[in-house]
């Protein structure tokens, strides 16, 4: 199953910000990942975690993705495939671009689709954003780098993509999703995050 990027965590935005210091600097050694960490043996069991996570972190900071993107990607070995949409042509020339830096990567399939570029559709995302993030309870996913409930429009066709805490929260998000004019169908895929106890149990 593919994974779909997620906001950064506060831990990450350090990282990132560390890395771009030491790149800037100019000793950022070749040979390593992108992250600053050696890759394991290719082939071997822990090469592709590895490997996903250097992927997951490079796609985070892909320049132009934004609120209105659901990057997707899995790791297969030494290959990677992008999915998922994205309403900007240079987003998927950019999200190659990213994985391909990354040391050990054989082979990209880069299955992005870009959105058709609709004045329409422009309009729905802008009217779409205001009524999802303006609702009271739902403005706090606005936060941080990457806000948590992404808006795919489609020849006016929405759907919501992402994490929200509670199932109130994902209803509330489809509720207003709808509520704004000329969006022909709205697919709810938001999913709730699991609790801390859901998550321990599960361990």
């Amino acid at each position: 199953m593919p994974t779909t990027i997620r906001p950064l965590s506060i831990r990450s935005i350090l990282v990132v910000t560390a890395f771009c210091v030491i790149a800037s600097a100019g000793t950022f050694a070749w040979g390593r990942g992108a992250q600053g960490t050696v890759p394991p043996e290719r082939g071997s069991q822990n090469y592709e975690k590895w490997l996903t996570r250097e992927v997951g972190h490079e796609l985070i900071q892909v320049p132009w993705l934004s609120v209105f993107d659901n990057l997707q990607y899995s790791v297969k070995g030494s290959e990677v495939t992008l999915s998922g949409q994205v309403w900007q042509p240079v987003t998927k020339d950019d999200a190659q671009t990213a994985v391909k830096g990354i040391e050990g990567v054989t082979k990209i399939n880069n299955n992005i689709e870009v959105l058709p570029l609709s004045p329409m559709d422009h309009q729905i995302r802008r009217a779409e954003y205001r009524a999802i993030y303006g609702a009271p309870g739902l403005q706090r996913y606005a936060m941080g780098v990457l806000p948590s409930i992404h808006i795919i429009v489609k020849n006016g066709h929405v759907t919501l993509v992402g994490t929200v805490d509670n199932q109130m929260d994902k209803n509330v998000a489809e509720i207003r999703a709808k509520s704004v004019p000329n969006v022909f169908s709205v697919d709810d895929n938001l999913q709730v995050r699991p609790t801390r106890a859901e998550t321990q149990s599960k361990r």
